[in-house]
């Protein structure tokens, strides 16, 4: 998986949080963001590793993301490892 691959994941991963006004009121109460800032740096990588960051942080919602892209929950680790601030485990 390359950046690009993995922006996109990241990318859906930050519309499946915001196609629902729960889980995106979380995401932004854990960020700080608002919503607008939200829009201005959609397509920031470190704000998409930051998304990714967040998914990963939650097993339940890792699963019914990756129902919903068909995908499986691996493939979000590999994305994540191939955008900013990564640091693989120890």
């Amino acid at each position: 998986m390359n950046s690009e691959e993995a922006e996109r994941i990241a990318f859906k991963a930050l519309a499946f949080l915001a196609a629902d006004a729960e889980r995106l009121g979380r995401f932004l109460g854990s960020t700080g963001l608002g919503p607008e800032e939200l829009r201005d740096k959609a397509d920031d990588p470190e704000l998409l590793a930051g998304v990714l960051d967040y998914l990963l942080s939650n097993e339940a919602m890792v699963i019914e993301f990756c129902r919903a892209l068909e995908v499986p929950p691996g493939m979000i680790g590999q994305a994540r490892g191939q955008l900013p601030g990564y640091s693989p485990p120890m």
